[in-house]
């Protein structure tokens, strides 16, 4: 998927609008005759529950009418690690959760390697609801969904973000490096720290990529200030 550098800053902007306008803020200043107006101090803070009540009907794509379920993610309101993955694959369109397939298994082993649970962070996607036959997400399908994982981080506010395999760390990172040298170091995202890693699926198949992902995990889990689990 290759996107020019126009396309990025317009969706970039657009991103930056949309996370503004769920923040409270109602209008921008434009060449400077406007002054925008925040009404965030007179709006009660929605909660992580209350934004998944608000948008879990969502027709915003063509994915609102295929999809079983809108799969909004799950874990700590108050997470300090936020995993984001591609977009949900069957057993996650059927049953409305993230990552709960032999990926997810392997996921919650990760998870576990540093020392927390799965409830102890958050884990989402970059599209909330099934692409067809788990192909790619479009662009359109990005532009409408980007904007919730944008709030989701927002009202979680992690301190470290791990983005699972290569779709997911392009499309945050608005790059077309390959994976295996996207990961490895941290970037920022919007004031916080990114680490992008292989996706579990992709250990699946590979065994070899486990080690760079335990490599992946020591860097976020040293950022977090944890401390690892003795090996038995």
């Amino acid at each position: 998927m290759k996107i020019s550098k126009k396309e990025i800053l317009i969706n970039s902007v657009k991103r930056v609008v949309e996370l503004e306008k769920l923040s409270g803020v109602e209008e921008f200043c434009i060449a400077g005759r406007q002054v925008k107006k925040n009404t965030k101090k007179h709006k009660k803070k929605v909660s992580l529950e209350e934004y998944k009540n608000n948008i879990s009907s969502c027709q915003k794509c063509p994915l609102g009418k295929t999809r079983i379920s809108f799969v909004f993610g799950a874990g700590s309101p108050k997470a300090p690690l936020m995993f984001v993955g591609e977009a949900p694959g069957r057993d996650e369109d059927q049953q409305g959760e993230p990552f709960v397939g032999r990926a997810g298994q392997l996921l919650t082993k990760i998870i576990e390697s540093i020392g927390l649970k799965r409830e102890d962070v958050f884990i989402g996607n970059i599209l909330k609801c099934r692409p067809p036959q788990n192909r790619n997400p479009l662009p359109t399908e990005i532009s409408a969904c980007t904007p919730y994982l944008l709030k989701q981080i927002d009202i979680i506010k992690p301190k470290v973000i791990c983005s699972l395999g290569k779709f997911s760390a392009q499309t945050l990172l608005n790059s077309e490096t390959p994976i295996s040298r996207l990961r490895g170091k941290f970037y920022d995202y919007h004031g916080i720290k990114l680490m992008p890693t292989y996706h579990p699926a992709y250990l699946l198949r590979n065994q070899s990529g486990k080690k760079d992902v335990w490599e992946d995990m020591k860097a976020i889990a040293k950022e977090l200030g944890l401390k690892l689990p003795q090996k038995k």
